[in-house]
């Protein structure tokens, strides 16, 4: 029987909760999607104090950042991020 750590599992809960977001991204039919930090709090549940304050949470690497995983999966980048209008860009990759 294969076990999973309790490091896996949390690391696979915090992927799920980006998963409405890279749904909703996913199924976006226009080339930008812009979105205000609101809509993805309604979408994820909550964004983390971090995506309000620092540029760099939006950065497009997904190694262990699950919340560009998510984007990423659903072919896009993020393209722009106003931290004061508290909105995000995203593209669609070519």
């Amino acid at each position: 029987m294969k076990q999973r750590s309790a490091h896996t599992g949390t690391a696979n809960s915090a992927m799920a909760k980006y998963d409405p977001l890279r749904d909703h991204l996913k199924n976006s039919a226009t080339g930008t999607v812009t979105l205000s930090f609101a809509r993805i709090d309604e979408l994820v549940g909550g964004l983390p104090r971090s995506a309000r304050t620092h540029r760099a949470w939006w950065s497009n690497h997904e190694g262990r950042h699950v919340q560009a995983q998510a984007w990423l999966a659903a072919g896009r980048t993020v393209t722009s991020v106003d931290l004061v209008r508290e909105q995000v860009a995203f593209q669609r990759m070519a």
